[in-house]
């Protein structure tokens, strides 16, 4: 009897154990972490949270409306009186602009609220798309191109920079690569909007929906909880600490191989954004060129849906390998181009190459740098995507002129022995924040 009551008791002790077990706090390596301090800790590893969808919702429109003015602009600067050669010049006068102010963007970035330095940005944004409807001349017109790069660059690197700072670090790829898809959509609504809209009411009434746009920017950066304080500010500086004007002020070394690898992948891309009208009329191709696009942007919001978690759990090298072989298959289908299917096939390809490939070397960017460096690793990636729109067409412009129509796209694959090449001397770098990362 009383071995079964003893029985009984031990029973009843290893149930209130195992009760007391489950609502007590967990300890782990000689520390107790309280429930409240779990559900802190799973929050973190939330990949969508509400900052960051606000942050994607300001991205979708800050590149919307800088995309509207993209096919547009050599048109409304013709109607200005502007020359061929003068056309060209405006319409790569933004990017340029961009490229020279990333590293000032990036420096403040990472020494700034993310909240302030978005907010200016989208202010200049602003004056330069109310600049569009009231320039008179082509001299004003490149004022506003100008001062439209300043305000992207300063946008661009900000949000990427903020977002990069909210995510966790087992999820950068993911969260990443879903920034990129909101990218990827405005450059399908973008363009697609301002030709649709300048032909039913004019280029300049056009701007004034830029201008709609970048008032939403500055409502999402507002209703941001975080404000971007950047990690030094947080942690303090260290005393005594100069400054002085280096390499790593203006960008971030380490990253500048992958900024180059997304340049060489990003060249034959708007090589044929720009050229791929001319290059169909030269060969008399009975296509519809304008299928590239939204399938290209279909295929990569789906692609980026269904695989985000490839960004973190796959290398860099599966992606250089996945991306070249994309790269070939795209190139080959618009040198052929016989009909529709060929479009087709090129726009899904170019998920795997120039889409994929902007959202794996951006995380990698950000991976190599550091929180502390983010804001010029992002400065540095971006001025890769700036070199890339700038020489696109350039490189295109030499071989459409210089060469045989049907050797346009073959040539463009040069840009891949040296991407590899690239790659041979920053291949160590890359694995090692590829090790941290997943330590």
């Amino acid at each position: 009897m009383a071995a079964g009551n003893n029985t009984h008791r031990n029973a009843t002790s290893a149930a209130d154990s195992a009760h007391n077990e489950r609502h007590l706090p967990k300890r782990t390596g000689g520390y107790t972490e309280s429930a409240g301090e779990r559900a802190t800790t799973a929050a973190k590893e939330r990949l969508i949270t509400r900052d960051v969808a606000l942050i994607m919702a300001a991205t979708f429109f800050y590149m919307t409306s800088s995309m509207m003015g993209t096919p547009i602009i050599a048109g409304f600067s013709q109607s200005l009186g502007a020359s061929g050669a003068v056309m060209g010049f405006l319409a790569g006068a933004l990017s340029l602009s961009a490229l020279i102010c990333r590293p000032i963007a990036g420096n403040l970035s990472d020494r700034t609220s993310k909240r302030k330095l978005a907010v200016i940005g989208a202010l200049i944004f602003l004056v330069s798309n109310l600049g569009y409807y009231f320039v008179p001349n082509t001299a004003w017109l490149l004022t506003a191109r100008i001062l439209n790069g300043v305000g992207f660059a300063c946008i661009s690197v900000c949000l990427s920079t903020w977002l990069s700072m909210l995510l966790p670090i087992s999820r950068m790829g993911a969260g990443m690569g879903l920034y990129g898809t909101m990218n990827a959509l405005a450059q399908a609504v973008g363009p697609d909007l301002g030709i649709r809209a300048s032909k039913a009411i004019g280029y300049r009434n056009t701007f004034l929906i830029a201008v709609g746009l970048t008032c939403c920017i500055v409502v999402c950066v507002l209703l941001i909880k975080d404000g971007g304080k950047p990690p030094r500010a947080r942690f303090g500086r260290q005393g005594g600490e100069r400054h002085h004007i280096r390499l790593d002020s203006l960008f971030e070394p380490r990253v500048i191989p992958i900024a180059l690898i997304f340049m060489l992948f990003a060249i034959p891309y708007f090589a044929n954004q720009s050229f791929i009208v001319d290059y169909a009329n030269a060969r008399h191709a009975q296509v519809i060129v304008s299928l590239f696009f939204p399938c290209y942007a279909i295929t990569l919001l789906i692609s980026r849906i269904v695989l985000r978690n490839w960004f973190d759990t796959k290398s860099f090298l599966f992606f250089m390998v996945t991306g070249t072989i994309c790269q070939i298959v795209m190139l080959a289908s618009l040198t052929v181009m016989r009909n529709n299917w060929f479009v087709v096939l090129a726009g899904l390809a170019t998920v795997g190459a120039y889409g994929m490939m902007s959202s794996v070397t951006q995380a990698r960017a950000v991976l190599i740098a550091g929180r502390a460096r983010s804001g010029m690793a992002n400065t540095t990636y971006y001025a890769g995507i700036d070199l890339g729109m700038f020489l696109g067409p350039l490189i295109g412009g030499f071989l459409y002129g210089g060469l045989p129509i049907i050797w346009f796209y073959p040539a463009l694959l040069l840009t891949m022995p040296v991407a590899w090449t690239v790659y041979a001397f920053a291949h160590r770098t890359i694995q090692a924040s590829e090790r941290a990362s997943r330590a």
